[in-house]
């Protein structure tokens, strides 16, 4: 015997027409689809605005000064007494963090996506991800503060016997490398745990080990997602600050050994919007020359993830 009664009522006695019902879904799908383009034209919104606030003073600093002087000389002192623009040791600087940081981040990262997507049972995985990711979670002036009080005297001097100074790029480049460990580690572990089981299978019914499996089976189909994740923290190591400020120190310099102190772009930054210089001087206009090729750097690694990602994506 059929369940709807008489008067029109379904199985719960609901008394609304279908077609009122479409029309309710219609209307509450149109809503969440402006909500949506909303969201998507104010992201583009605020990154032109984010553009502009850049674009126009570094203009006026570059009317000043020459791309060439600017991008090839080899000191930077907009505060001395004879200044001179070249922002070549801030961009060495930069680098050299980011390269020790990847050398940390990367094994580490990896390894413990590895363990969390492969051999961790479910129970450890739902522990150990979360407090993982809490290390995401520490400010980065404790990082700071951390790699100047415990990693430069008590493990580089005192346990490894390297001869470091109080700041060193080594140093910073340690910590801004644990700092960036949960990105990298998070993101590659999310994609390792989305490739089929069918794969793993597959590659144990040939008669490969597990690690043989993950290395050659599940690593590769899911490398367009760890490149994404290696990127991405590539990104967060150029565009950190309060590590780099606190710990490599604020000496400009080209240097060739990372046990020096050297500054970094985002160092500089922090060191000169202090308020000393005024407004429109060419000195404050520094900061938005140095913040513009600090964009310019990070959009095109992440020009570059796009780039990747698209060549090596599996679909499954």
């Amino acid at each position: 015997m059929s369940t709807t009664a008489v008067g029109g009522k379904g199985p719960r006695g609901s008394t609304t027409p279908p077609s009122l019902r479409r029309s309710s879904n219609r209307t509450g799908e149109r809503i969440i689809i402006v909500l949506l383009q909303a969201a998507a034209i104010l992201s583009v919104v605020i990154t032109i605005g984010i553009v502009i606030s850049l674009v126009l003073p570094a203009l006026s600093f570059f009317r000043e000064i020459g791309l060439v002087e600017f991008f090839t000389g080899t000191r930077w002192t907009p505060t001395f007494a004879d200044p001179e623009y070249g922002v070549l040791p801030l961009i060495v600087g930069t680098l050299w963090t980011t390269a020790i940081g990847l050398l940390v981040a990367v094994p580490l990262g990896l390894g413990a996506a590895m363990f969390l997507s492969e051999y961790a049972s479910t129970r450890v995985r739902r522990i150990l991800k979360p407090v993982l990711e809490v290390l995401a979670g520490i400010p980065s002036v404790v990082l700071g503060f951390f790699a100047l009080n415990f990693i430069a005297p008590s493990l580089l001097r005192g346990l490894l016997g390297i001869e470091v100074g109080t700041f060193s790029v080594l140093a910073a480049g340690v910590v801004l490398g644990v700092f960036i460990i949960p990105t990298i580690a998070s993101l590659s572990e999310d994609a390792m745990s989305a490739v089929p089981d069918s794969l793993r299978q597959g590659s144990a019914a040939l008669g490969a080990n597990r690690m043989t499996t993950t290395l050659k089976v599940v690593f590769p189909a899911a490398i367009s997602g760890i490149i994404a994740a290696i990127v991405l923290g590539i990104s967060r190591a150029v565009g950190e600050t309060m590590i780099l400020a606190i710990a490599a120190g604020n000496q400009a310099q080209i240097i060739a050994d990372p046990r020096e102190g050297a500054q970094t772009m985002t160092g500089y930054i922090a060191q000169a919007a202090t308020g000393e210089n005024p407004p429109g001087s060419l000195a404050f206009n520094t900061l938005f020359a140095v913040g513009l090729t600090l964009f310019a750097i990070t959009l095109l690694i992440n020009l570059l993830s796009i780039r990747l990602v698209r060549r090596f994506r599996e679909v499954y």
